[in-house]
């Protein structure tokens, strides 16, 4: 079977709403499993985008940084690229977009979308680092800082999840961006338009890896918590 088929995922969603942070895997085992992806670092340590093999940190003060192998990491996916052109776009909102794939495809696999261009009013957010004792995951986030950039080129790297995994990922579009410049990025929260390449990798494989090592993840009971809810106003 093809790497390129599989997405990997490190973490659920739902292991951070209740504030399980811990790195629990390395940059360096993470790349193993693929040269793309996104996630988060210990303590929700800033937005990772990785492209080419190379992973890139969004950190709370918006300082895009290299990290080191040793950099860890709660929550993640990656995958080995394989993209084929979809379409090109012109001036799409982030909610015109995400439609427009949604036309061009099935709702009831994993893809990948990159989009390469130029975007305007697109505002991103990073969270600033948390150590232990954690919050849960919707006090965390609401240490976050917010980007601005009236016009910028980058890259627009998404997963799509769907919905019946709402929980494991986020059901539908989790977008990251990067500019070309690597003086910008994030967990995207919207853009006024964006005019591009559109590319797509779709997968038929979840690899689904859980941090069995982490005794707090272990022994947690999730049986008292509105996931979902908690995920939904958090992303």
């Amino acid at each position: 079977m093809s790497k390129t088929h599989t997405l990997y995922q490190h973490g659920t969603l739902a292991l951070l709403v209740p504030g399980l942070l811990d790195g629990t895997i390395t940059m360096k085992e993470l790349l193993k499993h693929g040269d793309t992806g996104i996630g988060t670092g210990e303590g929700l340590d800033g937005e990772l985008i990785i492209l080419d093999g190379v992973p890139y940190q969004v950190d709370h003060e918006g300082n895009v940084n290299v990290v080191n192998d040793d950099f860890t990491l709660p929550f993640a996916n990656s995958h080995f690229a394989e993209y084929k052109r979809l379409t090109d776009i012109e001036e799409l909102s982030q909610a015109e977009l995400d439609k427009k794939i949604g036309a061009m495809t099935s709702a009831n696999t994993f893809y990948s979308i990159k989009v390469h261009g130029t975007f305007t009013n697109i505002k991103t957010r990073a969270v600033k680092k948390s150590h232990k004792p954690y919050a849960t995951l919707g006090k965390t986030a609401e240490d976050q800082s917010i980007f601005l950039r009236e016009s910028v080129e980058g890259t627009l790297l998404s997963y799509y999840s769907p919905q019946i995994f709402d929980g494991a990922a986020v059901g539908g579009f989790h977008h990251h961006f990067l500019s070309d410049a690597h003086d910008f990025g994030g967990h995207v929260l919207g853009f006024g338009g964006a005019t591009g390449r559109v590319e797509i990798q779709q997968f038929d494989t979840l690899e689904q890896h859980l941090p069995i090592h982490n005794k707090d993840f272990m022994n947690y009971d999730f049986s008292d918590w509105d996931i979902l809810g908690e995920i939904h106003n958090a992303e």
